[in-house]
């Protein structure tokens, strides 16, 4: 046995702990990239400036998570090709793969461009902060080609077990990030744009070494470049994997830009609050995130090696591990959370502070929710279902925004909004066990 091929040999947990720590680590590196401008930002440009960053923050997520749910999708396929041990058609479909979501890639990126002051329109953006919203955003669209290539090469380094190489480049662009965020907003005092240049400036940098390294040392990367063969079976598979992980990922960030845009309704003292409590959030329950992107390549290469004890085991392990992690960010999120808030806030503005606290002690108790629909979300791609988390996405984020909008049309307090989160999440958590148990007995085989 290859010792690339330790998700279908070594014990599940051993497995999915040495696959899932480094995506973890490249996840803080990535939450760093993000929160590096907010907190420059909030603490030096000031409040008004961090609430612009946190709106154009919001919709690249929505934007971005259209590629990224494509190179997800693509990078499922690729593990089960390589739990197979199916390298030709392998080869053959990272070349389909590349050209069809660069085109995308292509066309999300003009659409943006041209339509920036519609976005920012749909999104309520108070008239006061609306020009330095835009040019923010202006800039930050340009970095859209790079998060598909970083994504696209990252996602196929991880289908065959290597978790490690993306990271390291997506460290050292954080470093790189933080240092012309300081540079440029600090020395140069070229507030929001020098924020929005610097992020951009990194995420080529992740992107093209990530890039150059996979077909400087793939064979199978370099094969697909030089020899492209685009057959309908590999597209129609492709498509199948990708387009409802990329729904499932455009939905569940689409739900979360609605809710920004309600958010945002309340005017400029809780839009602040929330771009830093979301930015914490994120950070909280990001290892559980990527721990169920792991859970979900570990599945896909033991389903594609028709390994269905391991494929068993590594659902026990799985669900354990995160409940956890779990449970653990909940109390130190209960605790600490007016300390974090003082890292994008200053202690002077108590209202903002108060808001963001309240949020976070509201979403941060139940992350046990958000953790195992992770899981499902993962379970399900692999499984060849990803349709499924799509619906679950719908569920959970739906009821997110259904509330959130209730409340903001009654006398209701915006604290409403925060509770609307973990009720969607435990309502799609119950569908997903609920359907799992149905479809279990097809993976007796």
């Amino acid at each position: 046995m290859s010792k690339d091929e330790y998700l279908i040999t070594d014990a599940p947990l051993k497995a999915l702990t040495v696959f899932a720590m480094p995506m973890i680590l490249g996840s803080f590196f990535q939450q760093v990239y993000n929160m590096a401008d907010s907190i420059i930002v909030g603490q030096f440009v000031g409040s008004s400036a961090l609430a612009a960053v946190g709106a154009v923050f919001a919709l690249m997520v929505f934007i971005t998570s259209i590629l990224i749910g494509l190179c997800m999708g693509s990078g499922v396929v690729f593990a089960q090709d390589y739990g197979r041990k199916d390298f030709a058609v392998l080869q053959r479909r990272i070349g389909t793969a590349f050209i069809g979501i660069g085109i995308i890639t292509v066309v999300i990126t003009v659409l943006t461009a041209c339509k920036m002051d519609l976005l920012l329109q749909w999104l309520n953006i108070p008239v006061e902060i609306y020009d330095t919203t835009l040019d923010y955003l202006r800039i930050i669209i340009v970095g859209i080609p790079a998060v598909f290539v970083y994504n696209f090469f990252a996602a196929y380094l991880k289908s065959l077990g290597n978790s490690v190489t993306p990271l390291v480049y997506l460290a050292v662009s954080a470093v790189v990030n933080i240092i012309l965020d300081l540079l440029f907003v600090l020395l140069f005092d070229m507030g929001v744009k020098g924020a929005a240049l610097a992020t951009v400036i990194a995420q080529y940098i992740s992107g093209l070494c990530c890039g150059v390294h996979v077909i400087l040392k793939s064979e199978y990367a370099r094969n697909a470049f030089t020899h492209i063969s685009i057959r309908a079976e590999d597209i129609r598979i492709l498509f199948s994997y990708s387009f409802y992980t990329c729904l499932q990922q455009s939905v569940m960030n689409l739900g979360i830009l609605m809710v920004q845009g309600i958010v945002n309704s309340y005017g400029t003292v809780v839009m602040t609050a929330f771009a830093a409590g979301v930015k914490i959030d994120a950070f909280a329950y990001m290892p559980a995130q990527e721990y169920g992107n792991a859970f979900s390549t570990f599945l896909a290469q033991n389903y594609g090696a028709n390994k269905m004890d391991r494929f068993r085991q590594g659902i026990r392990v799985g669900i354990i591990t995160s409940a956890v992690y779990c449970a653990a960010a909940s109390l130190v999120l209960w605790i600490f959370a007016k300390k974090l808030m003082l890292i994008f806030i200053p202690e002077s503005k108590t209202e903002i502070i108060n808001i963001g606290v309240q949020y976070l002690h509201i979403e941060g108790a139940f992350y046990i929710g958000i953790g195992i629909l992770f899981l499902l979300y993962g379970l399900y791609r692999a499984m060849g279902r990803p349709q499924m988390s799509l619906i679950l996405t719908i569920i959970s984020l739906g009821t997110r925004v259904v509330i959130a909008k209730a409340v903001s049309v009654s006398d209701m307090p915006v604290s409403g909004i925060w509770w609307a989160v973990p009720i969607g999440w435990f309502l799609a958590d119950t569908v997903g066990i609920i359907c799992y148990l149905f479809y279990r007995k097809s993976l007796k085989r």
